[in-house]
């Protein structure tokens, strides 16, 4: 009878054991317990042959932008992603309360949840720690996640449900993608600002965006007329039609030499988003830049 009861009793503790190890997978973290062992965590990240080369996105000139110096609001901005393989294809920036959260759509449905970090840390998180997926009107995959800054790179762990693995990515949010009128006054240096008075001045310009083969002439000349600065931009090349700035079409001065534009400057120490068409290709194609006008160079 004794040994009725004491084999009883070990599949009762066999039973429970197994009960606990299914509790415990099913508690596990987004792909793994916190308890796991460093070996584990390392088997669930992608890396060396799993993984494609990194895009560096992240410019060593770039200020990080936080959510004080834009007003609040929902704006449309683009985002830079390090690997090809997690394409954001639009992105609804909210701004409240000195707060930002973006809600990005991604180009299709490889990735399921993502991990604000490291896919190191995403391997030891748990479940409650990650962003899950969900679909949009479209049946698009989209995410919504806190964003520290525009202009800064953010680290996040993407997994994929067919590799069961993470994949670290760097994004950024980019805050030339913004409205002028979105920044914060305190955020752009004006000609008001700087108590420039009305003339004709120069200044130190720089582009950015493209290819990074075009660049404009440096110092560019200026005009402030009441508070309104007016500069005039020349590029390297004769092959751009138009520009466009703050959704304002603008057309060439010049009908020899390098494309020359006159175009309002909105701000001094920014990047301020301008496009420019070119005739260069097989077919015409505007580009994006930036223009950067170094208010410490006015002269």
């Amino acid at each position: 009878m004794q040994k009725r009861i004491n084999v009883s009793n070990r599949i009762a503790v066999l039973s429970l054991a197994v009960l606990l190890g299914i509790s415990s997978l099913a508690m596990s973290a987004c792909s793994g317990s916190k308890n796991d062992s460093e070996d584990d965590k390392s088997g669930k990240v992608a890396s060396g042959d799993e993984t494609i080369a990194a895009i560096d996105v992240v410019d060593p000139d770039m200020v990080p932008v936080s959510a004080d110096k834009i007003k609040n609001g929902e704006y449309s901005v683009n985002v830079d992603s390090s690997s090809s393989m997690f394409k954001v294809t639009g992105c609804t920036l909210v701004v409240e309360d000195d707060k930002m959260t973006a809600t990005m759509i991604m180009s299709g449905t490889a990735y399921t949840k993502l991990y604000m970090g490291t896919g190191e840390q995403a391997a030891g998180a748990t479940e409650s720690d990650c962003i899950l997926y969900e679909e949009n009107e479209s049946g698009e995959y989209t995410f919504t996640i806190p964003v520290e800054a525009l202009d800064k790179g953010i680290d996040c762990a993407a997994y994929s449900k067919n590799k069961e693995m993470w994949y670290d990515r760097v994004l950024v949010f980019r805050a030339d993608s913004l409205p002028i009128d979105a920044l914060a006054e305190s955020l752009i240096t004006t000609a008001e600002s700087l108590g420039i008075e009305d003339g004709t001045y120069t200044v130190e310009v720089k582009l950015a965006g493209g290819s990074g083969k075009a660049s404009v002439e440096s110092p560019a000349t200026i005009k402030v007329e009441s508070g309104k600065v007016t500069a005039t931009i020349i590029f390297s090349s004769p092959n751009y039609d138009y520009m466009i700035v703050d959704g304002e079409k603008y057309e060439p001065v010049n009908t020899e030499g390098n494309s020359t534009f006159e175009i309002p400057v909105a701000g001094f120490d920014f990047n301020m988003p301008v496009v420019a068409d070119t005739t260069a290709m097989s077919q015409p194609h505007e580009i994006e830049y930036t223009l950067n006008f170094d208010s410490s160079t006015i002269k």
